[in-house]
C-alpha cells in the first residue's frame, strides 16, 4: 500500500507531500491544477523514462519519493529478497532527475537500476489512465489482457524463453543447411587453396631471406671490384701497405737497438701490421665467395614473384599465408562433419518444435476457457454500468505455418491471434473493438476490464487517472460504486472530475494551482468534512455555489454510503 508520496521540483510542483490511506483516495481539482502530474511523478518512480523537461524551471534536479507498506505483499517481498533489498515491512523508493544527466534510483536507501525498479513496481502499483484506452484499441495488446485474466503470464514467459531458444536453434539449422548446399563449392575452393599453399613449401621469413640473397647476386661485380681493390692495396700490389709497413717495423727495431729512449714501441707497429694482415686475409676469403650466378638470380626472381602472388591472395604477408593454410585446413575438417551436424540439428529443431507446440496448445486451451469467463464477467460489469445491451466477445484466429505441414504458426506469445469484438446496440453484429467503441463506451469498457482484472492482480495499489471520460449521470454513480468495490481489496487512488465518483471516496484531496512571485505552483491538501462538501458542490455547480448546491452535495455523500457494492 502506498503510504506517502513526496514530490519536489517536478513540472509545476515546487514541493508536495501526500499521505494516503487505505480504501478509496480521491484527488480532484480544476483542470490543469496538476492532478495528472502527480500520477506522472508516480509513473517515473515506478520506472518510466525520464527527461530534463520534467524538472521545474530554474531547478537543477527533481525528486520523487514514496513509502510503501509491504507487510501483506508477498510478491513485492519476494522480489526484494531476490535483489537483496528487503528491509522489513516498509519499502522506500526514491528517484532523482538531474540536468547534468546524473540521475539516481534508490531502493531502501541503496542505489538500484531502472530495470530493478520496474521489476519491483509491478507488484506495487497498477495505473489505469487515458493511455489504457489507446492500449485497448490496439489489437496486439488484447492477448496480454486475456493472459492476465487467465493468470498465465508466468507460463507464457516460460514459453517465450523456450520460443527464443527455438528461434536460435532454427537460425543455426538454416545456416547449416545453407552450408550443406554450398559445401561442395566451398570444399573445392578450400582444397585448392590448401593444396596451393602446401605445395609452395613456403616458410616464415623466406621472402626476406631471398631479397637479401638477390641483393648480393645483383651487386656481385661491384662487390668483387671493391673487395679486390682493397685486397691489392693492402697486400697484393707491389709496394702494398703491408709491404711498406713491414719496412717500418724493421726500421723501428733498428732505432730501438740504438736509442733505448725512442718513444714508439715496436709492439705498436706489430699491432698495426697484424690487424691489416687479418683484414687482407678476410677480404681474400670474401672475394673467393662472391659468385656471379645469373641462373640463381632468375630463380630467386621467380620465387619472389610467386611468393608475392601468394601474399596478395591470402592477406599481404607470408605470416597471413601460413595462417590461411591453418584456417583452411580447419574449415575443411568442419565441412566434413556438416551432414552429421545437420542431421543432429534437424532432430533438435523437431524436438524443440514439438515441445513448443505442446506448450502453445496448453496456453491456447487455457486462453479459450478464460475467454468465455472474461466475456461473461465483462458483460456483467457493462450491464452494471448502464450498458446492458452491449456485447463483448473474444475472437481467436489461428494461423498455419507456411511449408510446415499444416502445423500452427508459432510466435513469441503462443499460437493464437486474439482480438476483442464489441457491439454497443441490440441487433448490431460484433465488430473489432477499435472500429465501433465511442469514447464513453471505451471508458466504461476499460473500467469493466480493470474491475475484472484487478481482483487477480498482485499490486496492492490501483491508480485511476480520469477513467470517467464520457461518463455522467447514473452511470457515473455506478462507476463510483465499482471503484469503491475495488477499494475493499486494493488501495485505490482516483483522479476524477465527477462528483458522483468523488462522493464514494474514503478520503478526499484537493489539488490546487496558484501563482506566487510570478511562479506557478501546484499544491494539495486533505479535505475535512466541510471542505469536502464545498469541493463536491463546486464539482456540481461550478464557480458560484448556493446552499441548494451544498445540500445536493451533502445528499450525494450520504447516498453514496448506502449504495451496495458489486
Amino acid at each position: 500500500m502506498l503510504n506517502e508520496l513526496y514530490i519536489e521540483n517536478f513540472a509545476i510542483i515546487d514541493s508536495l507531500r501526500i499521505s494516503f490511506s487505505s480504501g478509496m483516495n480521491i484527488l480532484s481539482g480544476e483542470t490543469g491544477a496538476g492532478k495528472s502530474i502527480i500520477v506522472g511523478a508516480v509513473s517515473v518512480l515506478l520506472g518510466d523514462r525520464v527527461s530534463n523537461d520534467l524538472i521545474r524551471s530554474s531547478a537543477e534536479s527533481a525528486v520523487v519519493e514514496a513509502r510503501f507498506d509491504i507487510a501483506g505483499n508477498a510478491e513485492a517481498r519476494r522480489k526484494l529478497e531476490e535483489l537483496d533489498l528487503c528491509e522489513g515491512d516498509e519499502l522506500l523508493l526514491a528517484r532523482t532527475i538531474s540536468r547534468t544527466g546524473r540521475n539516481r534510483i534508490y531502493v531502501n536507501g541503496r542505489l538500484a537500476t531502472a530495470g530493478m525498479l520496474s521489476s519491483i513496481s509491478e507488484s506495487l502499483v497498477n495505473i489505469c489512465g487515458q493511455h489504457e484506452h489507446q492500449i485497448l484499441l490496439q489489437k496486439e495488446n488484447h492477448i496480454d489482457v486475456l493472459d492476465e485474466f487467465a493468470g498465465i503470464l508466468k507460463e507464457r514467459e516460460d514459453y517465450g524463453s523456450r520460443y527464443q531458444e527455438y528461434r536460435e536453434i532454427t537460425r543455426k539449422h538454416e545456416e547449416l543447411k545453407a552450408a550443406g548446399r554450398e559445401r561442395l563449392e566451398r570444399r573445392e575452393l578450400l582444397g585448392f587453396q590448401l593444396d596451393e599453399i602446401e605445395k609452395s613449401g613456403v616458410r616464415a621469413g623466406e621472402d626476406e631471406e631471398l631479397a637479401e640473397e638477390k641483393r648480393m647476386l645483383a651487386n656481385a661485380q661491384k662487390l668483387r671490384e671493391c673487395a679486390g681493390e682493397s685486397y691489392d692495396i693492402l697486400y697484393g700490389d707491389e709496394g702494398s701497405l703491408l709491404e711498406r709497413l713491414a719496412r717500418v717495423r724493421t726500421l723501428i727495431g733498428e732505432i730501438e737497438a740504438l736509442d733505448s729512449s725512442f718513444p714508439v714501441a715496436e709492439t705498436a707497429a706489430d699491432s698495426l701490421y697484424f690487424g691489416l694482415e687479418d683484414m687482407a686475409l678476410t677480404l681474400r676469403d670474401y672475394l673467393g665467395n662472391i659468385v656471379h650466378d645469373p641462373a640463381r638470380l632468375e630463380e630467386i626472381d621467380n620465387r619472389l614473384e610467386f611468393l608475392g602472388m601468394l601474399k596478395r591472395k591470402y592477406g599481404g604477408s607470408l605470416k597471413a599465408v601460413l595462417e590461411r593454410q591453418e584456417t583452411a585446413a580447419r574449415e575443411l575438417e568442419e565441412l566434413e562433419h556438416v551432414e552429421e551436424n545437420l542431421e543432429g540439428m534437424e532432430r533438435a529443431v523437431e524436438e524443440k518444435r514439438n515441445e513448443l507446440e505442446k506448450l502453445a496448445a496448453d496456453l491456447s486451451a487455457r486462453r479459450r476457457d478464460a475467454a468465455r469467463a472474461l466475456e461473461k464477467a465483462v458483460n456483467n460489469e457493462m450491464a452494471d454500468l448502464r450498458m446492458a445491451n452491449t456485447n463483448f466477445a473474444v475472437s481467436f484466429e489461428g494461423r498455419q505455418a507456411e511449408n510446415d505441414g499444416g502445423k500452427p504458426a508459432l510466435h513469441p506469445k503462443g499460437c493464437d491471434e486474439v482480438e476483442f469484438y464489441f457491439s454497443a446496440n441490440p441487433g448490431e453484429s460484433l465488430k473489432p473493438l477499435n472500429r465501433v467503441a465511442s469514447g464513453g463506451e471505451l471508458s466504461r469498457l476499460v473500467l469493466a476490464l480493470k474491475k475484472v482484472l484487478v481482483h487477480g492482480s498482485s499490486a496492492e495499489t490501483v491508480i485511476f487517472d480520469e477513467v470517467d471520460t464520457g461518463i455522467g449521470g447514473a452511470a457515473a454513480q455506478v462507476v463510483g460504486s465499482k471503484l469503491r468495490d475495488i477499494s475493499r481489496r486494493h488501495q485505490v487512488v482516483c483522479i476524477t472530475h465527477l462528483p458522483q465518483i468523488a462522493s464514494f471516496g474514503t478520503i478526499h484531496f484537493l489539488v490546487t494551482k496558484g501563482v506566487d512571485d510570478d511562479r506557478t505552483s501546484a499544491g494539495v491538501r486533505m479535505l475535512d468534512d466541510d471542505d469536502r462538501i464545498e469541493e463536491i458542490a463546486r464539482m456540481l455547480g461550478g464557480v458560484k455555489l448556493t446552499e441548494k448546491t451544498r445540500e445536493h452535495a451533502r445528499e450525494m455523500l450520504r447516498l453514496s454510503q448506502d449504495v451496495p457494492t458489486g
